[in-house]
């Protein structure tokens, strides 16, 4: 009995571990995973597929999906939006490296291309109501695409609390994001898609090593009207509905460099939107930028280090390593760990060759490669410096001719871009709007073009070549069919100057609701047949950018100029001429000049008694016009604008607490000019030979001075055109102390000085023998108090006041008020934008209207003066602009045919400019300009010498 139950008990015992076995083998059978011998298995957890779907998530790379040139829609489309098509266009497609242009149709259905070139009957057919474009030919490219704006982040017009581009908060921060900061109700989207532009890639400013996330998007309003609405492609995990892995972009920025600040009359408010010191902001240097670097992408490997051990454990089953842990991760540093994993694009602000160097090393020691490097002043000296770049050779996104501003700026050249294509490095036009407005980016590839950069190159730069660098260029920067529909209609060829949209598409949505449509001569329909600039370029490398740029010969003997076009000539009022207007069906023109001034001029052969021993000029068709006179930026008192060691350096406001007893009279600019400067030399080989320049810094800034930019010295004879000229003030608002305040000393100043008391200066404006110049004079609200008080002044004193405003944005409102007062304008810049609240009333101009702030003032009988393109709270970076005055002019022109002609043209950017600041030039030794294969106000002319009666002397550039 006892035998039974004891054998009983040992069967019931074996049955029950047997079930329990059995039990736990069921129960982990279908989590178990084999393990290596010897080892114990352990049990799956159960989320291990969501684990796994995260570790196989981390293979990825970033692409559409697999059936995106499938899509019928676009996922931008917006419900109800109508078909469009567009017939009989010169259509450039960007397709074989921008070299393949059709004659043809295009269709655009539900956000996408349809159809390009011929668009079959049958597909039309699909459709029961269709939006027809007649294009007559016109050109038609693919949306413009700007890969380094602050649109949105840094805000127009600016206003102190909304500025969004910069962080201080430390040196490396990549888990900041450009898209939380965008303010979507900015002022810059409507004035960027009337330039063409469609798409944008924002970045964060470039005050950190690691300023953050970038993201792209496309300008058009929506009608969420909310920022996520306007990003293109989203990256994963930005917005939870979309699942597929798309790029991202994070902003980086190296080297030493100083601070840009707008000071906007609010001296400590600084507005960055240009490079800033991540450096300098943290007390360090180079070498401590890049050990942030380091640091940063070091904390990003050992993570990525992590998270593959951790899923290679997961792969191979081996769950006893991962058990109880998390996988690594940090939201701070997972976008530079997806750097590292080659799904975040690197856009990098580097200036000079040591930053390009170092970043290029960076790159290598951590395996990543860099998208573009921007600004990258210096990037066309080191080409195989890039090639050394991780993967690929990086992009280089540039300014045409923006440079100098600062020292890292400094060996910036115009062939810049031209030598890196030359190269085999992509070269990419950027806006860095504000920097340059991007409204304007197609001018960049223009002028880059002018300067040497191919046809196909330059427009692949601001269209294919960015959606490449982007990682978009399979939906933008194409006109194919599935592409998205982002198209412009241009007026012109899109590299001519002053090219205009006449219509842009987003998403096949139009963009402007009354295009004003200008037709341009038929010479505009092709590109312009530009300079050749061969022996500059190879110099240019030579001289590692810093050429020689005094003139290569002077004569003062006999110099005859043949094959001329055309002769312009001030008369004795002044006013500008053609003296050849009359002569030209006779055949080309002949100029004899002899100690810089004119013996002869007349059809071919006719001076041929003055010219026997002549050194012989043949200008191929091209001109001799006045030399072009600037206004408005610090041309002659600087070398580098932002290096206070280069500069006349600062003045003191006379309203200030603490000026010195010994510093109450106004200052002289004669003063402190500085000649020889790169910017002075650059613009008087750009036709540009006197300039006209103020010091900047206060309320009440003394007087300008009047200088030949082509002397090297002040004793030079004619180097000094006249020692004093306006007396300038600066009236905006945010002024400290008020624009009422400085109104009321400068009406005592006035009357004072009217009695024969206070400033010299002061008396002559007083006494009407010299000029008064509101510098930075914009707002609509400030001028009419300014002709009010003239009107007191000259009421209580009896003399007309001379005044001119500088600036002008807004002077177009009171057009009528400031001819009666008789105040001129001296429009700087000659195409205003909203930069601030004082210029924020502009007038847009074509396509969105048909009047302009020119047009407007010359027709109410305003005298007109053109100044730089630049805005004028920051004359110290706007010298550079000044050598693209004759661009400034010629596109006044084309954009104004009915009011303005070429000659009233050239007085606004010479001989109007003396007369409005107080200049006085006998006509008869006013210099000339000599173009060949053009004129000054074209793409196609080449300066190639400046006769100058005044220094009895011709200069000669070739």
């Amino acid at each position: 009995m006892v035998e039974v139950q004891f054998a009983s008990r040992r069967t019931s015992t074996l049955l029950l571990i047997t079930v329990f076995l059995l039990f736990n083998l069921c129960y982990d059978w279908t989590f178990l995973k084999s393990t290596p011998e010897g080892q114990r298995t352990v049990a799956v957890p159960l989320h291990a597929e969501e684990i796994s779907a995260k570790c196989r998530s981390l293979q990825l790379t970033p692409g559409p999906p697999l059936n995106f040139y499938n899509r019928s829609v676009s996922d931008r489309y917006e419900v109800g939006t109508k078909p469009v098509l567009v017939r009989n266009a010169k259509i450039w497609t960007g397709g074989v490296q921008g070299l393949e242009v059709l004659d043809g149709d295009l269709l655009l259905a539900g956000g996408i291309i349809r159809a390009v070139g011929h668009v079959g009957k049958k597909l039309l057919e699909e459709y029961s109501e269709i939006t027809v474009i007649e294009a007559h030919g016109a050109w038609v490219t693919p949306g413009l695409i700007d890969v380094h704006s602050h649109l949105g982040d840094l805000p127009s017009p600016v206003l102190e609390g909304a500025v969004d581009g910069n962080s201080f908060k430390g040196l490396a921060q990549p888990w900041l994001r450009s898209v939380d900061a965008l303010n979507t109700h900015d002022d810059g989207y409507a004035s960027a898609v009337a330039g063409g532009l469609t798409t944008a890639l924002i970045l964060p400013g470039s005050a950190n090593a690691i300023g953050g996330q970038a993201f792209s998007i496309k300008l058009r309003p929506t009608k969420e009207r909310s920022p996520t609405s306007m990003l293109l492609e989203p990256s994963f995990g930005y917005n939870s509905s979309d699942h597929s892995l798309r790029w991202r972009h994070i902003k980086h920025a190296c080297g030493l460099y100083i601070i840009f600040t707008l000071f906007f009359h609010i001296i400590d408010t600084a507005y960055a939107i240009l490079g800033e010191n991540p450096s300098r902001l943290y007390s360090g240097t180079r070498m401590d930028t890049f050990w942030a670097f380091r640091q940063a992408y070091d904390t990003a490997r050992s993570i990525k280090e992590s998270q593959d051990e951790y899923c290679s454990n997961v792969f191979n089953g081996d769950w006893a390593s991962v058990s109880g842990k998390s996988f690594p991760e940090s939201l701070q540093w997972e976008a530079l760990v997806d750097v590292l994993r080659g799904r975040v694009k690197v856009q990098t602000h580097c200036y000079e060759a040591v930053d390009i160097d170092d970043f290029i090393r960076l790159s290598n020691e951590f395996k990543f490669p860099v998208a573009a490097f921007h600004h990258a002043h210096e990037a066309w000296l080191v080409p195989d410096v890039l090639k050394r770049g991780y993967e690929h050779p990086p992009a280089i996104a540039m300014f045409a001719a923006f440079a100098r501003y600062k020292r890292e700026a400094y060996r910036h050249s115009e062939f810049a871009p031209r030598v890196l294509a030359d190269n085999d490095i992509d070269v990419v036009m950027k806006s860095d709007h504000a920097a340059i407005v991007s409204r304007y980016l197609v001018h960049e590839a223009a002028q880059a073009h002018y300067w040497g950069l191919p046809e196909n190159t330059a427009l692949c730069s601001v269209i294919t070549t960015p959606a490449k660098v982007l990682g978009l260029d399979h939906r933008i920067g194409y006109i194919k069919q599935g592409y998205d529909a982002d198209i412009v209609i241009w007026d012109s060829h899109p590299l001519s100057l002053g090219a205009t949209p006449s219509q842009v598409f987003i998403d096949g949505i139009p963009q402007i609701s009354f295009p004003s449509i200008l037709t341009k001569p038929t010479s505009l329909q092709k590109a312009p047949a530009t300079p050749d600039f061969e022996q500059e370029i190879k110099d240019a490398v030579k001289h590692e950018g810093l050429p020689p740029l005094t003139p290569l010969r002077t004569r003062s003997d006999v110099v005859l100029f043949t094959n001329v076009s055309n002769l312009w000539l001030r008369d004795a009022t002044n006013s500008v001429w053609n003296v050849f207007e009359n002569l030209m069906e006779w055949g080309p023109g002949e100029v004899v000049v002899h100690d810089g001034r004119i013996l002869c001029h007349g059809i071919t052969s006719g001076c041929a008694a003055y010219s026997a021993d002549a050194t012989v000029v043949d200008l191929q068709r091209g001109s001799l016009q006045p030399g072009l006179v600037t206004a408005g930026s610090a041309l002659g008192l600087q070398e580098i604008g932002m290096e206070e060691t280069t500069t006349d350096g600062a003045i003191y406001n006379p309203l200030g607490s603490d000026v010195p007893s010994l510093a109450l009279g106004l200052p002289r600019a004669v003063d402190g000019l500085m000649y020889g400067t790169r910017d002075a030399l650059l613009a008087y080989r750009a036709g540009v030979t006197v300039g006209i320049s103020a010091l900047h810094g206060g309320f009440l800034s003394g007087s300008s001075t009047a200088f030949s930019t082509g002397s090297l010295h002040k004793l030079e004879q004619g180097a000094i055109v006249q020692k004093t000229a306006a007396v300038h003030v600066s009236l905006a608002h945010g002024d400290v102390p008020s624009v009422s305040t400085e109104i009321a000393v400068l009406r005592r100043l006035l009357l004072s000085a009217a009695r024969g008391t206070g400033d010299e200066s002061l008396q002559s404006v007083a006494q009407a023998s010299g000029p008064l110049s509101n510098t930075a004079t914009n707002s609509a609200d400030i001028i009419p108090t300014v002709i009010q008080m003239k009107q007191e002044v000259e009421d209580q004193t009896g003399t007309e006041l001379r005044i001119t405003i500088l600036g002008g944005s807004e002077a177009h409102i009171l057009a009528p008020e400031l001819a009666e007062a008789k105040i001129g304008v001296i429009l700087y810049p000659p195409r205003p934008y909203p930069y601030m609240w004082d210029n924020r009333r502009v007038i847009p101009g074509r396509p969105v209207t048909n009047d302009t702030t020119i047009a407007t003032l010359v027709k109410a009988g305003v005298t007109v003066g053109l100044g730089p393109q630049g805005t004028n709270a920051t004359p110290m970076i706007s010298a550079w602009a000044v050598r693209n005055l004759r661009f400034d002019a010629g596109w006044a022109l084309l954009d104004n045919p009915d009011v303005l002609s070429q000659a009233s043209v050239l007085a606004m950017a010479s001989s109007n400019v003396e007369k409005l600041l107080g200049v006085h030039v006998d006509p008869y030794e006013a210099d000339l300009v000599a173009t060949s294969g053009g004129d000054l106000l074209s793409f196609e002319g080449k300066v190639v010498a400046v006769i100058s009666p005044r220094r009895g002397r011709v200069d000669f550039f070739e």
